[in-house]
């Protein structure tokens, strides 16, 4: 029997596992609130991923930026989807190999991604699917990528 989550619950669920995510701390922990099998992203550009995808995205995302946080700005639940104003923030001090154009040097430049997060949840309190969008232009910039 599969328990219906209340729309505090996702929201709490979704808050952690963005926690995990960005800090890396336990990998295990942030599995157990997606679906892995299942789990589809949608983000800028028609950028499609999985799961393991979504998680390799992560590593990187770790591997170039120091002090990293996340915040969760105005959420909107309906149903099994939340809705929602996300920012992750960090240093830029490793080499960056999965920005929208490839691998980036460090700039040593304080990050923010400005997010604007769609997600959907299973009947487990499982994240299935998300849908992002953000300014790429405006993120490319602040990475030093050269924007036309």
């Amino acid at each position: 029997m599969t328990h219906t989550r209340t729309r505090d619950e996702l929201v709490a669920r979704l808050v952690r596992a963005g926690e995990l995510e960005i800090s890396g701390e336990s990998q295990q922990e942030a599995d157990s609130y997606f679906d892995t099998e299942n789990f589809a992203f949608h983000g800028p550009d028609g950028f499609d991923s999985d799961y393991a995808g979504l998680t390799e995205y992560f590593q990187s995302i770790r591997a170039a930026f120091e002090d990293r946080t996340i915040r969760r700005g105005i959420i909107i639940a309906e149903g099994d989807r939340i809705a929602c104003q996300t920012w992750i923030e960090g240093t830029f001090t490793g080499p960056f190999t999965h920005s929208p154009v490839g691998k980036l040097e460090p700039n040593g430049a304080r990050i923010v991604w400005d997010l604007m997060n769609m997600f959907r949840f299973d009947n487990r309190g499982r994240l299935v699917e998300e849908f992002v969008r953000t300014d790429n232009r405006s993120f490319l910039r602040q990475l030093g990528a050269e924007v036309t």
